[in-house]
Parts: C-alpha cells; sequence; structure tokens
C-alpha cells in the first residue's frame, strides 16, 4: 500500500463566521493529498492528461468527526488502497495533534477526453 502525510494549516479563508473549517474546503484537502502522493511517486496530473487519461471523482464518501479551526496545523495521511485496470481508490485520515477529524475515501475512474472508460497507464496501477 502507498501512503504520504501532507501538513496543512486551516486558512482563514476556508473557514465560515464561526472560524470552523468549512466542510466543503475538507475535500480540497482531500485532493491536495491524492496530488502528493502521485508526485511524491514521481507521476503530475499534467503529465497523465497529456497522454489522454484522465482522473475523474466516481465517488466520495466523508465521515466528520472532529471540528477544525482557523490557523490548525492538520496532517492528511492519503492512502491508496486498492487499484484496478480502470480505477484507483483512496483513504484519507485527516488529524489535528493525533486527533482524528475526519476520515473519507474516494474512487477515481480512468477517462478519456470525451469521458470514455479507460484503462489506467501501467505505470499508474501500481500506485
Amino acid at each position: 500500500m502507498i501512503s504520504g502525510e501532507i501538513t496543512i494549516r486551516v486558512r482563514y479563508a476556508e473557514t465560515d463566521q464561526m472560524g470552523l473549517l468549512h466542510h466543503a474546503n475538507y475535500l480540497v484537502y482531500f485532493e491536495q493529498g491524492r496530488t502528493e502522493l502521485l508526485r511524491a511517486q514521481g507521476y503530475t496530473y499534467r503529465d497523465i492528461e497529456s497522454q489522454g487519461f484522465f482522473l475523474v471523482l466516481t465517488k466520495l464518501q466523508v465521515r466528520y468527526r472532529s471540528l477544525a479551526y482557523y490557523d490548525d496545523l492538520l496532517t492528511l495521511r492519503t492512502t491508496v488502497v486498492r487499484t484496478t485496470l480502470v480505477k484507483i481508490e483512496h483513504k484519507y485520515e485527516l488529524l489535528r495533534d493525533g486527533v482524528l477529524l475526519a476520515e473519507a475515501e474516494t474512487t477515481l475512474g480512468c477517462v478519456d477526453r470525451e469521458g470514455k472508460v479507460q484503462v489506467l497507464p501501467e505505470n499508474l496501477r501500481t500506485v
């Protein structure tokens, strides 16, 4: 299993009037985790897309466990839990000082420019 961690500081613009991290921004963090995990393996979305392959979100499930606040320093752990010929499944754990704030799962499907399902390039089936 491939896994990686990044550190994210909650910015003021990502919070609501009460200083809480807005729930939609968790999804942005998860995308950041996927992007950095891919980069750590030596790939970028730009490179993949230039070859005619696009990774689209087909499934998302989030469980919010505790609150995050403006200026919190968070750790996001992103793990590839499964790959098939046409999809990649990730798991996410967002923590503050070891406390689980949110956990999520996503599935990314591989398609071409027209949205037709494609077999993942071989190098991504091991990511």
